[in-house]
């Protein structure tokens, strides 16, 4: 049986990356993957405690998570389709169409 710690190191370390990854990328598709996988590397921790602790609720929050995480998929692709037909690019640094 793999313990506790390994799951949270692996979540942790999975965080740590996807987090440096949505700092560096300049691409507004990419930064939402980084926070897909973000949430994702969360809903590792909550699915470990829940079955360390013998308790579904963790499995049940998880089952949320990911319900939140596909409807603020949907909205930020109708986001960034709406900004991409404004100004064609999906370039962080050269959307500045909220300037005057």
């Amino acid at each position: 049986m793999v313990p506790l710690s390994w799951y949270i190191v692996l979540s942790a370390v999975l965080f740590c990356i996807v987090v440096t990854g949505f700092l560096v990328r300049r691409n507004i598709i990419m930064m939402l993957i980084s926070v897909e996988i973000m949430l994702n590397a969360v809903n590792v921790s909550f699915a470990a405690f829940s079955h360390y602790l013998q308790d579904a609720r963790g499995q049940i929050f998880v089952f949320f998570v990911i319900a939140v995480a596909a409807a603020e998929v949907a909205i930020g692709l109708a986001l960034i389709i709406s900004l991409f037909r404004n100004k064609p690019t999906i370039n962080i640094d050269e959307i500045n169409i909220m300037k005057w």
